[in-house]
Formats: structure tokens, sequence, C-alpha cells
């Protein structure tokens, strides 16, 4: 399979198929990457499956060969990506109600017909003046990197974008090409956005890698925002970057966490601004609200541990409860 040889390669799936049983599947899926020595994270619905794993690339390959191995996964895309031994901490598998969190209040069944391939996506947007770019990613991701001229979704969180869709009714008329990361909260945003009227929404099949992978940065701008520790993706030729750093302006593609614990955004952050000054840890809405590192609360800070000795004190361990007590 082309991309695997790297030594750590990270895999990117998804696919939308009945799972009768999720807990039984999450179990035996469980096992099969613990014996694989495989980490990541991966969502079981009765809606289907969405996973991203990494490993080495012995491991790797035993797993893309066991799940097409079975009938229901036999035709899945796997995009595959350079990754290194800590891309992922730990294994992470739960069952949800969707393999991508919505909520969209209506039944919404993905769109499957109306994707179009990299070289159809490519073609429309150089000879179609009047087309609507959407990204229905994260704020947070757009910021990093996004196709040329598109419109970002003020969201937070993909949940948020069916309150956020009615900012957009003046496009219900336009020719609207969405795209997203690998291309699975792109079968529902679509499904979305027509629910609610728009006409003629199409979609870039196997979302923003596939299409690097083919084109590079033609059309697009900045870094890949991903969800792990890599935190960005780029095709260094012909990068043009327009991540900057939230306190200094500096070019980056660099995110960090906020270091106050009780905000924990997440934000560009230059590593010089940080050395220069280790208070820009904190995100500039918190340091406009008088918190420094001496009155934020994160492992290590003086609020963190005056409140470690009062559990202490109280008998509690770190979550609260009395220390011996097990019960979730």
């Amino acid at each position: 399979m082309e991309g695997m040889h790297f030594e750590y390669p990270v895999l990117l799936y998804y696919k939308y198929v009945p799972i009768e049983n999720p807990e039984r599947f999450v179990a035996e899926h469980r096992a099969l990457c613990t014996s694989l020595g495989l980490k990541g994270r991966i969502l079981v619905a009765e809606e289907g499956l969405n996973g991203t794993l990494s490993g080495e690339r012995s491991g790797v390959e035993s797993y893309v060969q066991a799940m097409q191995n079975d009938p229901r996964f036999s035709d899945m895309q796997f995009k595959i990506s350079e990754g290194r031994v800590d891309t992922f901490e730990k294994l992470f598998i739960r069952v949800r109600s969707e393999i991508v969190t919505l909520n969209a209040g209506i039944p919404l069944k993905p769109d499957l017909e109306n994707q179009l391939t990299p070289e159809e996506w490519k073609e429309v947007i150089e000879n179609d003046p009047e087309v609507v770019l959407i990204d229905v990613r994260n704020r947070y991701e757009s910021a990093a990197g996004k196709f040329k001229n598109a419109i970002e979704c003020d969201i937070e969180y993909f949940r948020d974008l069916p309150q956020y869709v009615e900012r957009l009714s003046h496009l219900k008329e336009k020719r609207v090409l969405m795209y997203c990361t690998g291309g699975i909260r792109c079968e529902k945003a679509s499904a979305l956005f027509r629910s609610k009227g728009f006409q003629n929404v199409s979609q870039l099949q196997g979302g923003i890698v596939t299409y690097q992978e083919q084109f590079g940065n033609e059309h697009w701008l900045g870094e890949c925002f991903v969800f792990d520790k890599r935190m960005t993706v780029r095709v260094p030729e012909g990068l043009v970057q327009i991540g900057s750093c939230a306190h200094s302006g500096r070019s980056t593609g660099r995110f960090v966490n906020c270091l106050h614990d009780f905000c924990h955004v997440l934000f560009l952050l230059h590593e010089e601004t940080e050395k220069e000054n280790p208070e820009m840890r904190l995100c500039p809405d918190c340091l406009s609200k008088g918190l420094s590192t001496q009155t934020a609360y994160y492992n290590g800070s003086p609020s963190y541990e005056e409140a470690r000795l009062k559990r202490q004190s109280a008998g509690l361990n770190s979550e609260g409860r009395i220390e011996g007590d097990q019960k979730g």
C-alpha cells in the first residue's frame, strides 16, 4: 500500500456502515490493536467506524490487512501520513452515538453521491468564479490552513455547525463546495446543509489530506491541522504560511493549549514569543482577564499546589474523592 514505507505510519480512516453490536466490536477491536502494538483513537457507533492509529510499520500493515479481510470494511480507504514513535500516547476506543458528533437534532443520512474527486474539485475552483468554498472544520483548524478564499465557519466544535449554518443562509442559491480534513465531517455537513435549503452542495472526496497528496499546495494556504501530537502536517514545496502567533503576529504553525486548565483553549504561539515572555503560554483572553503564571491554575502553579494541599488535608485524592474510594 502506498505510504507504508514510513517507519511509523499514521492511518486516518472511516466508513459509514452498520455495526450491529458496537460494544462487542470495541472489545474485539481493542484486542486486535493491542496485539499489534497500535495506539490512537477509534470511535465506534451503530452507524460506522472512525479512527486514526499509528505504530510500527509491520503492525499497521497487519491492521490494514485485518480490516480488508472484514467484508464490512474491505473497501475502506486509508489515508497514510508520516508519524513518529510518540504520535499517540495511548489507545482509546469507545462507543459513541455518532462517529463524528454533529447533534443535528434531526435524522441525517450521510451524503455519498455528491463527492468531487480532487481533480474535479481543482477544475471547478479554477473555472467557476461564482463557486463558494466553505471550510466546515473548527476555527483553530482554519487558522492553520485553508483553501484560498474559503469561508471559515466560526465554530469551536463540529457540533456547533447546526446553529452556525443559519448565518450562511444567504448562500443557499450558490454552488457550494465544502471540505474538511479527511471527508467524514463533510458527509454529515453536506446532508445538514441540504436539509436547511442549500440547493447545490458538493464535497471534497477524501478531504484535504487526499487533495494534497495529489496537488500539494495548489489553491491551498498554510498547514493542515491533525488531532495528534504532530498538531499540523505540511507540504513544504510551495508552502504559504498563514498561521500567525496569537500574541506577536509572527508566522507560525505551532499550536499550544492555554496554560490555564479551566480554559485550555488551543491557540497559535511562536516559539520565540514564548521564550521572550513565558506569560504568553496563557491565551490572549486569559491574559486580558488578568491571569498570570502565578494566578492561573495548572499543574505546579501556586493555586494548584494550594488546592492539592487542601485535598490532602481533607483526605481526598486528586479527583476529589476520599482516598480508597473507587466508585465512578
